[in-house]
């Protein structure tokens, strides 16, 4: 009897901290939390993505490059400090292409106004990448909140844990399988790529010396007279071009269609076409209207679950650039 009672409290305990680290649609809603924290942020992100589309590729993209390091925690906005002098911030991979910082501090001041010390800069983050999503292609689903704030930060995880343009499709899976993401949400995720913009470096690689012969070749020459040989001239500057050059500011399955016709700008975004699950993925969200958007909101749901904090772990900062001390 004894040991059935202590089984069942073990259970029990199990249960409630299940419970309280879960996520929820409308955590902010009660009185004593933030009612309107999500209609903050959205005012917040509205403001400047309509005036700059680049600001909410950005954030969509940063939700992704906090997610898949150390979790949902927005270790991504951590300034350097002298007591973490190379936060992920400045990794190779964030450093300097992340954007839209400005937005999640313009909506963190919003919040600390109406809610001191209530909404974490990791819901702050879910929040905008949804918003963005809706402002720049009418994609809206529900996002489950509740985050906590991490504290530590590191350039060196950064590299290691996010998926770099070059790899393979084999790669991608894996990465994406040991943060508990499908094969569907790889290539669902992928589509992110159907706005923002890409530093040359990411992808010259596939046009000199000679050009990839898994990109279309009219493409490739079109991109070279974007993005000249640095290797072999005195100029050093990475230039900048869209990631889709058919819909550049608008979120939509268009790259899907680029993949199809070979493009893309990155080797991950070819590598979609080298199996049939992901292939037919691909072909389903460029001919199939409307499922690209449903699966999105989904597969954004899916890795905002990642690596969960407890209010032992983390915490509300007060500003999302600093740890609270």
């Amino acid at each position: 009897m004894g040991s059935r009672a202590t089984i069942f409290l073990s259970c029990l305990v199990f249960v409630m901290i299940l419970q309280a680290n879960a996520l929820q649609v409308g955590y902010y809603n009660s009185p004593t939390e933030c009612p309107a924290a999500e209609s903050i942020v959205q005012g917040v992100v509205e403001s400047y993505v309509r005036k700059d589309p680049g600001l909410g590729a950005g954030l969509i993209r940063m939700f992704f490059h906090d997610c898949f390091v150390r979790g949902c925690d927005a270790s991504v906005l951590l300034d350097n400090s002298t007591s973490n002098p190379n936060t992920e911030k400045n990794s190779i991979p964030n450093n300097p292409s992340l954007r839209g910082f400005e937005v999640i501090d313009a909506a963190k001041e919003a919040l600390e106004s109406a809610c001191p010390g209530k909404v974490s800069c990791a819901d702050i983050i879910a929040f905008a990448a949804r918003d963005a999503s809706y402002v720049l292609g009418n994609i809206s689903y529900d996002i489950p909140s509740g985050r906590y704030d991490g504290k530590i930060s590191n350039s060196t995880e950064a590299l290691l844990s996010l998926p770099p343009p070059f790899f393979n499709l084999t790669q991608l899976i894996g990465i994406f399988a040991k943060n508990n993401l499908s094969v569907v949400d790889l290539v669902t995720l992928s589509g992110a790529h159907s706005i923002g913009r890409s530093h040359c470096s990411s992808f010259t690689s596939r046009l000199y010396p000679t050009i990839d012969p898994t990109m279309d070749q009219d493409f490739a020459l079109f991109l070279r007279g974007k993005c000249p040989d640095t290797s072999s001239t005195t100029n050093t500057v990475d230039g900048v071009v869209p990631q889709d050059f058919v819909t550049p500011n608008e979120f939509d399955s268009q790259y899907y269609d680029n993949v199809q016709a070979r493009k893309a700008l990155f080797f991950s975004d070819w590598s979609l076409l080298t199996s049939p699950e992901t292939l037919q993925l691909v072909n389903d969200y460029s001919t199939v209207p409307g499922l690209y958007e449903e699966s999105f909101g989904k597969s954004m749901v899916n890795m905002g679950n990642l690596v969960l904090l407890d209010e032992t772990e983390g915490e509300i900062r007060k500003s999302c650039r600093a740890v609270n001390y």
